[in-house]
C-alpha cells in the first residue's frame, strides 16, 4: 500500500516510450496563439493582461540590463503553472514533481546570472561574497559559508519546488484513499473527510500557482543581483 503511493511519481511510458516529453509539450498547445486582428478576443485579451502584469511586478526592481530576461521568464512562470496545474487533473502525470526536471531548469538559469555578473562587474560579484565592514579573523569563514550559500541556491530551488507538489500529492491521495475506505464503515467522516480534501484541492491549486511564482521570483533576485 505505501509503495502505491508513490506509483503517481514514476515517468508513465508506453510501449516503451517516456511520456515525459509530452507532458512537457502540451502547456504551449494548450495557450491561444496572437491573432492579426485589432481585436482580440477575451481569452488572448487576459492572457495578455496576465502577462504584461506579470512582467511589471518582476522586473520593475531590476536594472534595464535585466529587463532582456523578461521573455524567458515569463515564459518559464506560465509554463510551470501549466504543469503544475495540469498534474491536478485525474490520472495525469506531473513533470515537476521530478527533481532531476526542476533542476535542470534551476541549474542553467542560475548559473546564467552568475555568469553575467562575473562578466559585466566582476567586483561588484565578488563583493557578496564579503560583506563590508567584516572583521579580519571572519573573513576566511564568511567567504567560505557565501561560496556554500551561493552553490546551494539551484539545488533549494528544484528542492523547494519538488517537495512541495510532491506532499500536496501525497496529501491529496492519502486523504481520498481515507474517504474511499470510511465510506461503507462511517459516512458521517467519510463525508467530512471528503470536505477536507476539497479545502485540500482548493490549497494545492494555490501552492501550485505560488511554487512556480516563487521559483521566477528567486530568480529575478539573483539576476538583480549581477545586473
Amino acid at each position: 500500500m505505501t509503495l502505491s503511493f508513490f506509483d503517481q511519481f514514476m515517468s508513465p511510458t508506453y510501449l516503451g516510450i517516456p511520456l515525459i516529453a509530452l507532458a512537457l509539450s502540451l502547456p504551449w498547445i494548450l495557450y491561444p496563439k496572437p491573432t492579426t486582428r485589432w481585436l482580440n478576443n477575451r481569452l488572448i485579451t487576459l492572457q495578455g493582461w496576465f502577462i504584461n502584469r506579470f512582467t511589471q511586478q518582476i522586473f520593475q526592481p531590476l536594472s534595464l540590463g535585466g529587463h532582456k530576461w523578461a521573455t524567458l521568464l515569463a515564459s518559464l512562470m506560465l509554463f510551470l503553472i501549466t504543469l503544475n496545474m495540469l498534474g491536478l487533473l485525474p490520472y495525469t502525470f506531473t513533470p515537476t514533481t521530478q527533481l532531476s526536471l526542476n533542476m535542470a531548469f534551476a541549474v542553467p538559469l542560475w548559473l546564467a546570472t552568475v555568469i553575467i555578473g562575473m562578466r559585466n562587474q566582476p567586483t561588484h560579484a565578488l563583493g557578496h561574497l564579503l560583506p563590508e565592514g567584516t572583521p579580519t579573523l571572519l573573513i576566511p569563514v564568511l567567504i567560505i559559508i557565501e561560496t556554500i550559500s551561493l552553490f546551494i541556491r539551484p539545488l533549494a530551488l528544484g528542492v523547494r519546488l519538488t517537495a512541495n507538489l510532491t506532499a500536496g500529492h501525497l496529501l491529496i491521495q492519502l486523504i481520498a484513499t481515507a474517504a474511499f475506505v470510511l465510506l461503507p464503515l462511517m459516512p458521517t467522516v467519510a463525508i467530512l473527510t471528503a470536505v477536507l480534501l476539497f479545502l485540500l484541492t482548493l490549497l494545492e491549486v494555490a501552492v501550485a500557482m505560488i511554487q512556480a511564482y516563487v521559483f521566477v521570483l528567486l530568480l529575478s533576485l539573483y539576476l538583480q543581483e549581477n545586473v
